[in-house]
């Protein structure tokens, strides 16, 4: 396809029309996919739900606690583990001309 003959406007039409079509056609091909191993499960005598289990599903995370980097040096319940926004306590410290190396745990 040769974009250079393509005017601006063209261009960015094309451009708003290339995300649903991936879109479109990546759901179409998952579609495809999943027939034809449905099929091959249905060939050798299963159901592709007895292969995978009832309930097949991926965990976003294991749960754990994050461990605490950053702790108050006069109140120990004021606690960071260095990841988010820093807390208001930890701005102000800063703004005191305090380091965060001084808070570490």
């Amino acid at each position: 396809m040769d974009l250079s003959a393509l005017s601006l406007a063209e261009l960015r039409d094309l451009q708003q029309q290339i995300p649903a079509e991936l879109k479109r056609r990546e759901a179409s091909e998952k579609a495809n996919v999943l027939n034809e191993v449905r099929a091959f499960a249905k060939a050798r005598g299963f159901a592709i739900e007895d292969l995978l289990g009832k309930e097949v599903k991926v965990k976003a995370s294991s749960g754990g606690k994050v461990k605490v980097k950053y702790r108050h040096p006069q109140n120990a319940e004021l606690e960071w583990t260095g990841r988010g926004r820093k807390p208001k306590w930890v701005e102000a410290w800063l703004a005191q001309g305090g380091n965060l190396d001084a808070l570490l745990v």
